[in-house]
């Protein structure tokens, strides 16, 4: 038998299981946590809208033809470069098979601040939450957070090491559902506060006065977080997806359930922050600690905030576990394919590079905190160069392997071997003519950013 085949045969069960598999690694600390601050900071309605143009359009363009080289090949991201002929361009399979494998760790960093925080919600010392310094208190820390981060990859190392077809896929079934429902109930508590309907308003309703380049820019940039583009996860996912599973079908409901998510995080944050605080810019867009500093005393400010603060993050778990074992999927997919160890060993290889890298990602915030890469943490370092350097250049790779080497009609034959591929010149105009100026346009201005020449 044929690796290929082999690969499928272990691949996920049906549609359904490869839709919440890829939705689950979508829907993200990138949605919930990072969404509802942009989207605050560029304009609202604005940038919802132009977020979800171009989801269903430079995003599509993307998460096909990933998806398609996945499967075609029944490869991770090295084996599919080195399937499809690309031996002039490893550089492109490699650095799509690192990425994950540098996310991951400081990814469970963060999972475990946000289990630490749904503990806390939970006991009885909860009302501490609203201190100002309590967050700041608890990262810098030297050994309670690295419990967290621990407790977290531990969990995630369990649920990988039984088998996509084991664990991934049941665990994305029953996670996604519960994500989706607690959501809605989030959200309709949040935007039915006294005050709220102001937030409501400001976040779906465009203003195009507000409209910018740095709304495109930094919507873009998003659609890295929230849809795993670039980061070789759907290459795995896609060389795990059976040939008779409609390909534009699934991916039409992955970008549904992304944007559905993505909506219901605004309505959860930016309504409950103008109920709280009037809109004030200061607190809307206070980036990152929107969620470990403002949100605690938004809920604990509120009647039953003390359980809504539980169940959102719950939530953010939910959402945080499904894509980390996304992340460490892909990781440990590559290892087995280049090395053709066990899983089991391989899993224990990625939970090693997990732990080592982690620690200096947890501790960057109190022990290292002299360290300052690039005038951040050791955390914001990674988060950087991964999402805002290596995503779009591996992006960049995929678009020229298929230009440049197989061609679009493997994509494109790939596509309708299951599916009518109805958006097919959509596809083709945008892959051919668009996809490398915007991410050159995400790329540079990345590094002006990050070079303090500009601010996105």
């Amino acid at each position: 038998m044929s690796d290929k085949k082999k690969t499928a045969s272990k691949g996920f069960s049906g549609k359904m299981g490869y839709v919440l598999a890829v939705a689950g690694s979508a829907v993200g600390l990138g949605n919930i946590w990072r969404f509802p601050y942009l989207a605050a900071k560029y304009g609202g309605g604005i940038f919802l809208l132009t977020y979800l143009i171009l989801a269903v359009t430079f995003g599509f363009t993307l998460i096909m033809t990933e998806t398609a080289l996945g499967r075609r090949t029944g490869k991770s991201p090295i084996g599919a470069y080195r399937a499809l002929g690309a031996k002039k361009m490893m550089f492109g399979g490699w650095i799509n098979a690192i990425i994950p494998m540098l996310i991951v760790p400081y990814y469970c960093v963060i999972g475990g601040w946000v289990c630490k925080y749904f503990f806390s919600f939970l006991g009885a010392n909860a009302s501490q939450l609203q201190e100002d310094t309590y967050f700041t208190n608890f990262v810098s820390k030297p050994i309670e957070p690295l419990f967290w981060l621990l407790f977290f990859a531990i969990a995630v190392f369990v649920i990988i090491a039984r088998g996509v077809e084991k664990r991934i896929e049941q665990i994305s079934k029953i996670l996604m559902p519960l994500l989706v429902l607690m959501a809605f109930a989030i959200a309709i508590y949040s935007v039915t506060r006294e005050g709220a309907l102001e937030g409501v308003k400001y976040y779906l309703i465009p203003n195009f006065k507000q409209f910018s380049i740095k709304t495109v820019v930094a919507a873009m940039g998003q659609m890295f977080y929230s849809l795993s583009i670039g980061m070789g996860i759907l290459y795995t996912y896609g060389s795990y997806m059976k040939k008779d599973i409609d390909m534009e079908s699934s991916i039409r409901q992955v970008e549904l359930v992304d944007s559905i998510i993505a909506i219901l995080a605004g309505l959860m944050i930016i309504p409950a922050v103008f109920a709280f605080a009037g809109g004030n810019p200061e607190t809307l867009q206070a980036g990152p600690s929107l969620m470990f500093i403002t949100m605690p005393k938004v809920f604990l400010s509120m009647p039953m905030g003390r359980i809504v603060g539980m169940v959102f993050f719950l939530l953010v778990f939910s959402a945080a576990l499904t894509s980390a074992i996304s992340l460490m999927e892909s990781g440990v997919s590559t290892i087995t394919e280049q090395t053709n160890w066990s899983r089991k060993k391989s899993t224990v290889i990625m939970l090693g590079i997990i732990i080592i890298l982690g620690i200096p990602s947890s501790l960057g915030f109190g022990v290292l905190s002299f360290l300052r890469p690039l005038g951040g943490s050791i955390l914001d370092f990674f988060d950087f160069i991964t999402n805002s350097i290596m995503m779009p250049i591996a992006a960049s790779c995929t678009v020229i392997l298929v230009m440049k080497v197989c061609g679009f009609k493997v994509v494109i034959d790939e596509v309708k071997s299951s599916s009518k591929f109805r958006r097919k010149g959509i596809y083709l105009f945008i892959a051919k003519y668009l996809v490398l100026l915007f991410l050159a346009v995400i790329l540079i201005s990345s590094i002006l950013t990050a070079l303090g020449i500009t601010k996105i």
